[in-house]
């Protein structure tokens, strides 16, 4: 049986792809660095994957086991040598830091097997690059013989996995939908056996639709329901002013995704449909604490809030309800998330421009910048420090 060592043994990676890859016949190898679920996972000869909701079902999970990658750096690096597949889901952050296990075990690697397929899953365009280039500069001059050793694909990952219930151990709670679009070129057509992905010539608009619609309107809600003092993402679509405004964001940014990469306007219009229908599962009690955690991370020049309102901006088309959804995630005031402290402390330690141009990475001159400035001052004067 063939070896998939996924990095990441969190809810997802237990739950969505680590489920996916064991679905596909894989001896699944689990790495992490939290002690106690790595030993969480080593005593349970199985877990279960719930999918609630419409259509679905309970998953059983066998067939697996678990690395501690801080304790026992060279067990990980031997799975990996012996690996078909390597996937992580441990954020796009992280990855300069399982790029050394990577590494070490491609060194390992004997020539003469089959390249490892090396997938990073990550809310991220293009991640598995970023995973293949920290691997690079860490290789240095080995890195000719390692690369020859490996496929490195992009991917395009998409399921709702929240926060979970207090006492669920290794088991993990979802949504039945899910997404996993995977690059074929690198491949050559000798494709990896993951039953429910599917193989693509063009990564580039499955990323940016998810990216653009899944992350975009997730934290839309978020911080609209935040705003409002609602408790969870459901709770929040039920109140007809949230959800108005969550689907005129989405409006703009398929409105950019047709332009851009020629998308059909009706089926954008379904595929948003059923995003909101999955955001209101009552039966998937994410918090909008949770949803909305990061905004720094979230507001920053590539990802989904900048990212489609700055290429809206400069094409000409509407960013009105985009620019209120940054003005709701400038007001995501939650104490127990470092990024949200410290956007509301340069909030009321900068002037509105200085804030602008360091949290979205715009620069002055771009036809959003103002836009956006304009809502950065109006959180400064309702913090009542507005800086001239």
């Amino acid at each position: 049986m063939s070896t998939a060592v996924h990095f990441g043994a969190g809810n997802i990676g237990r739950g969505f792809v680590g489920l996916l890859l064991n679905e596909g016949g894989y001896d699944l190898v689990f790495s992490d660095v939290a002690a106690p679920l790595v030993d969480a996972i080593n005593a349970a000869s199985e877990y279960t994957v719930h999918e609630v909701g419409e259509g679905g079902t309970d998953k059983v999970v066998t067939g697996f086991r678990a690395l501690n990658s801080a304790e026992d750096p060279q067990a990980v690096a031997d799975a990996v040598a012996s690996a078909a597949v390597v996937t992580t889901a441990v954020g796009p952050t992280v990855l300069k830091f399982i790029a050394p296990h990577i590494l070490a075990g491609l060194a390992l690697r004997a020539p003469s097997a089959a390249p490892l397929a090396v997938m990073a899953c990550e809310n991220a365009i293009g991640a598995t690059d970023l995973l293949r280039d920290e691997i690079r500069a860490q290789a240095g001059d080995a890195w000719d013989a390692v690369s020859a050793r490996a496929i490195f694909a992009n991917t395009a990952v998409d399921r709702i996995v929240p926060a979970q219930p207090a006492g669920a151990g290794v088991d993990v709670t979802v949504e039945p939908f899910f997404e996993w679009a995977i690059e074929s070129g690198p491949f050559a057509g000798a494709l990896p056996n993951i039953p429910g992905a599917h193989f693509v010539d063009d990564l580039e608009p499955y990323i940016e639709r998810k990216l653009f619609t899944v992350n975009t309107g997730h934290a839309t809600t978020a911080y609209f329901g935040a705003r409002a003092g609602v408790e969870t993402v459901a709770e929040a679509l039920a109140v007809p002013e949230i959800a108005e405004s969550v689907s005129a964001a989405l409006e703009e940014t398929s409105a950019l995704l047709v332009r851009k990469h020629g998308l059909d306007a009706g089926e954008l219009a379904d595929y948003r449909a059923t995003i909101l229908r999955r955001f209101a599962n009552p039966e998937l009690p994410d918090t909008v604490g949770r949803v909305g955690r990061q905004p720094l991370r979230k507001l920053s020049r590539h990802e989904r809030f900048i990212g489609p309102a700055a290429e809206a901006a400069e094409a000409g088309l509407s960013v009105d309800a985009l620019v209120a959804a940054i003005g709701a995630a400038l007001a995501f005031d939650e104490a127990e998330d470092p990024q949200s402290v410290e956007l509301q402390q340069r909030l009321r330690d900068e002037d509105a421009a200085s804030v602008t141009a360091s949290v979205t990475g715009l620069e002055p001159g771009h036809p959003l910048f103002e836009r956006v400035e304009a809502v950065v001052a109006a959180r400064q004067a309702e913090l009542g420090t507005a800086a001239d």
